[in-house]
């Protein structure tokens, strides 16, 4: 079997990025980054909130982006 056949036990298979607009608070985009990666919504809420707080509204801009750009 080649290497390109064989799936990679510790990641893994998701599809591509979606937004999370039915359990999101905001566009949904910390719901849908929660779910790409497999970790807990609130984490990554936390986390923007602290990125937010400590990145001097550069990541305002991103998460509408984000919201934007993304389906």
């Amino acid at each position: 079997m080649s290497a390109l056949n064989q799936t990679d036990p510790i990641m893994p298979q998701r599809g591509g990025f979606h937004l999370d607009k039915l359990n999101g608070k905001f566009m949904g985009v910390c719901s849908g980054i929660a779910n790409y990666f497999g970790w807990d919504a609130t984490v990554v809420r936390v986390a923007w909130a602290l990125a937010v707080l400590l990145g001097f509204g550069s990541p305002i801009l991103i998460y509408l982006a984000i919201g934007l750009i993304a389906n």
